[in-house]
């Protein structure tokens, strides 16, 4: 069990705070999922009062930043003109000093630069926000496009639900795949978006139907991830030109069919690991990837560890609660 501490600011929005509390701390035991101790944490003293004016008592000070593993700031009100406390500032630097993951959801993303965290590093925020973060602070390479970034151990999202995703792929990171999936299907949201995906999509996306190609040729794809393909069976697959199925395909998802693949035979060399014994050949196979070599390559630059130590962390001999998800 990681201890998480959630950073609550005077003008922080109900759900910016709420979201770490509901995908980390959550009690789902009935379900026979792991729960994380979420600690919400005030930098100041006395109540906060959230933006829509409810006042709460948060039941820790910061002192829960300093065994903390992870340390998650949902917002800072500074377009309002809040000030931002000197103390929570050196808290997270030592925080991150002594190894602790810390993220900014949203406007989050600014007390992380203000301390200086975000400095020479990729991050991100609400698309309506990204130019003044990125003119308030110009060491931060900022990418204003994007639902989340993981730079290891800085971590931030864009607005609203995108924290959401990005507390899902923390989840994913403490307790595996499974868990993160299960959680998901709780709460009744995507089980997995990736962090490079848009924030926005231009066109809204249409119904799905028995008779749309786009659908058919992604759901054909899913059925033969450990088979090779490209764009251009696909758009056949669609019964579309490649030009016409490329600019579809971004118009639904947010993002390229190449992206779309490689985050979907990560997912399932994920769950391989996680849920069999197959060597990591054959789930290099399986998934899509074609060696081991290929699959070891690709795990250390998407996730920064190798599928033997993936298998070692998260596979269910690890996590003895995956076996009772699978049963259930």
């Amino acid at each position: 069990m990681a201890v998480v501490a959630v950073v609550a600011l005077d003008e922080t929005p109900l759900f910016h705070l709420s979201v770490p509390c509901e995908v980390l701390g959550a009690d789902r035991t009935d379900d026979g999922l792991p729960r994380h101790e979420v600690r919400v944490a005030r930098a100041g003293r006395g109540p906060i009062r959230s933006s829509g004016g409810v006042v709460l008592q948060a039941p820790y000070g910061l002192e829960a930043l300093e065994d903390a593993d992870v340390v998650i700031v949902p917002w800072w009100g500074r377009l309002a003109g809040q000030p931002l406390p000197t103390r929570l500032l050196e808290a997270l630097r030592r925080a991150h000093a002594r190894g602790a993951r810390v993220a900014g959801l949203c406007g989050g993303a600014f007390v992380l630069a203000e301390a200086g965290l975000l400095d020479g590093r990729r991050a991100t925020t609400h698309w309506k926000y990204a130019a003044d973060l990125a003119a308030g602070y110009p060491q931060v390479r900022v990418e204003a496009q994007v639902l989340y970034v993981d730079e290891g151990d800085v971590l931030t999202s864009a607005g609203t639900a995108a924290a959401i995703d990005l507390c899902l792929h923390l989840l994913r990171s403490l307790s595996g795949a499974e868990v993160a999936n299960a959680v998901a299907r709780r709460m009744v949201v995507p089980p997995h978006r990736a962090g490079g995906q848009a924030q926005y999509v231009d066109v809204p996306v249409p119904e799905v139907r028995a008779d749309d190609g786009l659908a058919v040729a992604m759901q054909w794809a899913l059925e033969h991830l450990d088979e090779p393909m490209g764009v251009e069976e696909l758009a056949a697959r669609a019964v579309m030109s490649r030009r016409t199925f490329t600019r579809q395909f971004r118009q639904r998802t947010g993002t390229s069919a190449l992206q779309w693949l490689l985050q979907q035979r990560t997912l399932l060399a994920q769950r391989l690991l996680e849920t069999t014994d197959l060597p990591v050949e054959v789930v290099a196979r399986r998934s899509g990837f074609g060696s081991a070599v290929t699959l070891r390559a690709h795990f250390q630059r998407a996730l920064g560890t190798s599928p033997r130590d993936y298998r070692a962390t998260f596979s269910r001999e690890a996590h003895p609660v995956l076996e009772r998800i699978a049963a259930g």
